[in-house]
């Protein structure tokens, strides 16, 4: 039988990791051909005694704060005994069938490399939940160019090949990981599993800060990759707006009216244009004023985090 390791990194909340831990106890699968490795920053870990002493092979290995998330991954790929390498965010609930079902994808075709499945809503979710699960099967039950870090299957030596996570980068970790990946073979997001965000951002203040602390490794994350097409406007769009805003403002200073109202009128141009086309990809499900929102604070904290990120790196209280 093929062992999977899966891997933990974490900071923070427990509770969390908890029901991320959990998650794992309940899969359909030969609870002795699983291990865990939690990486963890924390000074100790309080809330794991229930797991211990079972089936399945927990392991903690404590490390330093000042490691990005790559690092703390790239030590627990070092300790793991199996044949497969699971990764896992320390806040997502799975599916019971997850390893059952990503295991017979990931072998059902040679040159399929990396698998993930799709997110799901938790209960009640509240609007910003709800736009983060749509943007995030956006595609689905195809190949894809990249794939976020939350849930990740992989054969072990397909790791080695890609030779780990890239710990120069603070955020942005994942999309690089996965497009070197991606160079080697096909990544699959799939819906034959499912998994639950339970950290996913509720308030849309909370996510403006994250975004900020997301956006620092925005420019060091296409270094030493080629960038396709579509990533383009990510790194372009946020830029322009910030660009346009100031140019705005200092019009109105000089008093150029007319170019004060096209300047701003451009600005927001790209977030109406992602908010039509977000509402009709969520079927009209959410209000369209959540949506203009989410990317009218979304855009702009992705620009301030890319620019600030040239010149420092921000730390944030965040459940990895």
């Amino acid at each position: 039988m093929e062992k999977v390791s899966f891997i933990i990194p974490h900071k923070g909340r427990e509770e969390f990791l908890v029901q991320t831990i959990a998650s794992i106890f309940q899969q359909d699968f030969s609870h002795s051909d699983i291990e865990i490795i939690i990486v963890t920053q924390n000074k100790q870990l309080t809330s794991l005694q229930s797991f211990e002493n079972q089936e399945i092979d927990l392991h903690i290995n404590y490390q330093e704060e000042n490691l990005t998330i790559s690092a703390l991954r790239n030590v627990g790929a070092k300790q793991a005994a199996g044949d497969f390498f699971a990764f896992l965010d320390a806040d997502v609930g799975l599916s019971t069938h997850w390893l059952t079902e990503m295991l017979a994808l990931l072998n059902e075709k040679k040159e399929r490399l990396l698998v993930s499945a799709m997110q799901i809503n938790g209960d009640n979710p509240p609007p910003l939940e709800q736009i983060r699960t749509v943007l995030s099967n956006a595609e689905i039950d195809c190949n894809v160019n990249f794939l976020p870090g939350r849930n990740l299957l992989l054969a072990k030596e397909t790791f080695i090949k890609v030779k780990s996570f890239p710990e120069h980068l603070t955020t942005c970790e994942d999309y690089y990981f996965t497009d070197k990946v991606h160079e080697l073979g096909e990544l699959y997001y799939s819906s034959k599993a499912t998994y639950i965000h339970i950290g996913e951002d509720k308030e849309y203040v909370q996510m403006y800060h994250k975004e900020i602390w997301r956006g620092q490794s925005n420019l060091q994350s296409i270094q030493g990759r080629s960038i396709p097409l579509r990533e383009w406007p990510s790194f372009i769009i946020p830029i322009g707006m910030l660009m346009l805003f100031i140019i705005s403002a200092l019009c109105l200073i000089i008093g150029q009216i007319s170019l004060f109202f096209t300047s701003i009128l451009m600005a927001l141009f790209p977030p109406c244009v992602y908010s039509l086309r977000l509402f009709f990809i969520a079927k009209k499900k959410i209000p369209l004023h959540y949506i203009i929102q989410f990317y009218s604070m979304y855009f702009p904290a992705r620009a301030i985090g890319t620019v600030a990120g040239i010149f420092k790196s921000f730390s944030i209280k965040e459940n990895k």
